[in-house]
């Protein structure tokens, strides 16, 4: 791969990871609280969030496809050798990062799973009690902080790798 193929796969890579930490940074800590000066409802709290929540995934779901797709293929490039995997610093930090990976992607589709569509429709139309909805809002703030901790963790990760340490 020549240095411009790389320089654009790692800015493309460095671009998908904006969208999908910047985002979820954004929703937990400007866009969040920031609903809560807009309106005293957890039920039209909840509303504008799946709004937000569907906007977003738009965007940083396949962000996320891209982001993986080329943090795989600039490793496999890096590596070579499967050997170099467990041999060299930069393997272990690898194998980590993908361990952290895997634990995100897990916490997405449980997130998924939590706001599936009947339940999302079910916010939408009200149709929730009020300690149905506070039960499902901590779930989803206890998702949603995993999310932005694990998405960090990874991108301590890929400094460390891209430092060659």
């Amino acid at each position: 791969m020549t240095a411009l193929e790389q320089a654009i796969l790692t800015w493309i890579h460095l671009v998908s990871a904006a969208i999908w930490v910047g985002g979820s940074l954004f929703i937990g800590i400007v866009f969040s609280p920031l609903l809560k000066t807009m309106t005293n409802s957890i039920e039209e709290r909840m509303q504008i969030m799946i709004r937000v929540g569907r906007r977003f995934n738009k965007v940083a779901v396949p962000s996320l496809i891209i982001l993986m797709a080329t943090g795989l293929y600039s490793s496999h490039m890096l590596l070579g050798k499967p050997e170099l995997l467990v041999a060299t610093s930069y393997g272990t930090f690898l194998i980590i990062k993908i361990i952290l990976v895997i634990g995100l992607i897990i916490t997405y589709a449980i997130h998924v799973r939590v706001i599936r569509k009947d339940i999302e429709e079910k916010i939408m139309s009200n149709q929730l009690s009020e300690p149905q909805i506070q039960k499902l809002r901590k779930k989803i703030i206890i998702l949603g902080e995993i999310t932005v901790v694990l998405s960090i963790a990874i991108l301590f990760f890929a400094s460390l790798l891209d430092a060659g340490v």
